[in-house]
């Protein structure tokens, strides 16, 4: 897919509320089978983002980072969110030893926090999300790469706070 202006969706996220309302936004652009890429050193706010995604989806449980489990799911009636971290994988191996190809499909979203452990084993992601401290808050860069990725990012519709 080539990279345009309309590819690429960028801001400010002052404060943990904003990372979350950008997080709602996207749960209501999302559709099953999208793959996205949560990038950003510990603490950037991956996990965060995920809780709003999961609170604008109506999920009212506990979200946990799955960086001991390495993978938390959610179900919903349309799919299944898969959040995995591979932050501890020594290995790009771990990630076909563990199973987890099977997680993703046409009946499932996953968000995956440091994909490059797992380097080329991991489908393509639809949308990276790369999420950076700036001062007191965070600034976020929302790419698309793939046709899908592209459909959600022009609905998002982001939040003021976030803009």
């Amino acid at each position: 897919m080539a990279m345009d202006d309309t590819s690429v969706r960028s801001g400010n996220l002052p404060d943990e509320s904003a990372t979350l309302a950008l997080g709602a936004s996207m749960a209501a652009v999302l559709q099953a089978g999208v793959v996205i890429f949560l990038q950003g050193d510990l603490g950037a706010g991956k996990t965060t983002f995920t809780r709003g995604l999961l609170a604008g989806l109506a999920y009212h449980g506990k979200v946990k980072s799955p960086t001991y489990t390495l993978v938390e799911s959610y179900p919903f009636a349309d799919f299944t969110i898969h959040h995995f971290d591979l932050y501890r994988f020594a290995d790009p191996e771990e990630w076909d030893d563990a199973g987890f190809r099977d997680y993703f499909g046409t009946d499932s979203v996953c968000l995956v926090e440091w994909p490059d452990k797992a380097q080329d084993l991991l489908p393509s992601a639809d949308l990276t999300l790369e999420l950076e401290v700036s001062n007191t808050g965070r600034t976020y860069r929302l790419t698309a790469r793939t046709e899908t990725g592209q459909s959600c990012l022009t609905r998002l519709s982001t939040p003021s706070a976030a803009a």
